[in-house]
């Protein structure tokens, strides 16, 4: 134990006797022993101070004029403000051994007989006192390390760097009841600070620097933590790291905040879980921004220019350290038609993105051999099915003839084309099951498409939440459609609308018939 939890320092003692003589002497010797002292003369007297003031102890003459001490100490024990509050009884008449039974059992913590010795007075006190400030402590720390469980699974779940700040903010200043301040190193170097004034106060993170001195310190080499005095005198901090070429992440507080060994240790389990986490935060955004250049590098660089035919195209990843997916598209020109395809390979991992790579270019291929859409569907679902059977893909494909104005479409499992003209906007629900599963398929279906007609294709990201069915959110994107709309003014609208921060990625093409 360390001086701030010295279980036998002075302490605050409520002394209560009718008897002002006995109040004096009782408390001469206890103030001896560096002790300060409230007096009280009645029973109402002492559960009144007990509301107003912080006592550590009670010695209670069993005698007062408004209510026996067996009264008072349970009402004392009964109030669970007070309930673990030590409480001595004192009598000069009820001494026998029926009476200390009493007393005992209805709550007191001790009994002592009058005219009491002062040296059984300081040893009784000083033994009540040792057990309550045990238990208090106790209780203290249970209550500590249950927060400190909390702040740790907030820690470990926050999927950015800012929400990575603030959850280590706002859990140690919650495990140690303190303002709080944190560091934590960005792969590129860059320091994100976030800062609390105390438990459930707001929490500030942005780049500006918080306190002087944090950024400053460094590890030993070959250390993985270590607790620091920064040279202020009024702030400690822990530095941890997992490896001792990473960056070191910072958690400080008040240095009155940190006196015990226990709150000492507290603060090491907080910093060490907050550098594991943001260690893991950068490895994932590393090998997500593998992944999207990988899956940027597969989709078209540009669109081709198509005699009668708008197009807009918008491929937008999930959030920064999201898991990269296998949507994609594709737009190529076939003679005098065009090739136009959508889908999404299942999962989000580099491997879906390579998957997705080689249906793009084996869709391609297919096409420019010449095979109709329902054809093309077949051979990618054997393709899949012999060389990657986990790779189930949703796609729809369509082959536009834009002098005749006629699309033949084939669809495996993908959201249906929507199609928008002046009279309406309507989704073609045309069966087909995903690829990647052996099961009959049906013919390609030919559709009209009009001048002035705008054919929407999508991938899932776009539109659904896990709040609502998707059938509800593709219904409002429909309800939401213009015939007058151009292609990249609605790419934009339904990005802005639809796609705001999505944990999914995003494929979107439009295309309209002049």
């Amino acid at each position: 134990m360390t001086a701030g939890f010295d279980q036998d320092r002075p302490a605050r003692i409520l002394v209560v006797d009718d008897t002002e003589a006995s109040r004096y002497v009782t408390g001469s010797w206890l103030r001896r022993g560096g002790h300060e002292i409230i007096e009280a003369d009645t029973g109402a007297g002492a559960l009144a101070a007990l509301r107003e003031s912080e006592v550590d102890l009670v010695i209670l003459d069993v005698n007062l004029p408004d209510m026996s001490g067996f009264e008072v100490c349970e009402a004392i024990k009964s109030d669970p403000a007070t309930a673990a509050l030590p409480v001595v009884h004192v009598s000069a008449s009820l001494i026998e051994a029926s009476d200390r039974a009493a007393g005992l059992t209805r709550g007191a913590d001790a009994y002592l007989s009058e005219p009491v010795d002062p040296g059984e007075l300081q040893a009784t006190v000083k033994a009540a006192l040792r057990y309550y400030r045990a238990r208090i402590a106790a209780e203290r720390l249970a209550a500590r390390l249950s927060l400190l469980t909390a702040a740790s699974l907030e820690i470990n779940a926050a999927r950015t760097f800012p929400a990575l700040v603030t959850a280590a903010v706002q859990g140690a200043a919650a495990v140690l009841d303190s303002a709080a301040t944190v560091l934590v190193r960005l792969r590129d170097g860059a320091e994100l600070w976030g800062s609390t004034e105390g438990a459930g106060s707001h929490v500030t993170v942005s780049n500006t620097r918080l306190l002087d001195g944090l950024a400053e310190e460094v590890l030993p080499e070959r250390t993985t933590s270590v607790f620091r005095t920064l040279p202020d005198g009024d702030t400690c901090a822990v530095l941890a790291r997992t490896r001792s070429d990473h960056p070191a992440t910072c958690v400080a507080l008040p240095a009155k905040a940190v006196v015990a060994q226990e709150e000492r240790d507290l603060l090491v389990q907080i910093g060490l879980t907050t550098a594991v986490a943001a260690e893991g935060l950068r490895a994932f955004a590393d090998e997500h921004d593998i992944a999207l250049a990988l899956q940027r590098s597969l989709l078209p660089s540009s669109l081709p220019r198509s005699p009668g035919v708008t197009m807009a195209a918008r491929y937008v990843p999930a959030s920064t350290i999201a898991q990269v997916g296998g949507d994609f598209y594709e737009v190529a020109e076939l003679g005098d038609r065009l090739l136009v395809a959508i889908g999404d390979v299942t999962g989000h991992s580099i491997e879906a993105a390579s998957v997705m790579g080689e249906v793009r270019h084996a869709l391609r291929a297919y096409a420019i051999e010449g095979h109709p859409p329902d054809l093309i569907v077949e051979l990618l679902n054997a393709m899949l099915r012999r060389f990657h059977p986990e790779g189930l893909t949703t796609l729809c494909v369509l082959v536009l003839d834009p002098v005749a104005g006629k699309a033949t479409i084939a669809n495996a499992g993908h959201i249906p084309p929507l199609v928008v003209d002046a009279s309406s906007a309507r989704y073609l629900r045309l069966p087909g099951a995903l690829l990647g599963v052996k099961t009959p398929r049906p013919e390609a279906t030919t559709v009209d498409i009009p001048s002035g007609t705008t054919v929407v294709l999508m991938t899932d990201g776009l539109i659904e939440r896990r709040t609502s069915p998707l059938d509800a959110d593709m219904e409002h994107l429909r309800a939401s459609m213009r015939a007058d709309e151009d292609p990249e003014s609605m790419c934009e609208r339904l990005l802005s609308t639809y796609g705001q921060n999505k944990d999914d990625d995003i494929a979107l093409l439009v295309l309209r018939r002049d």
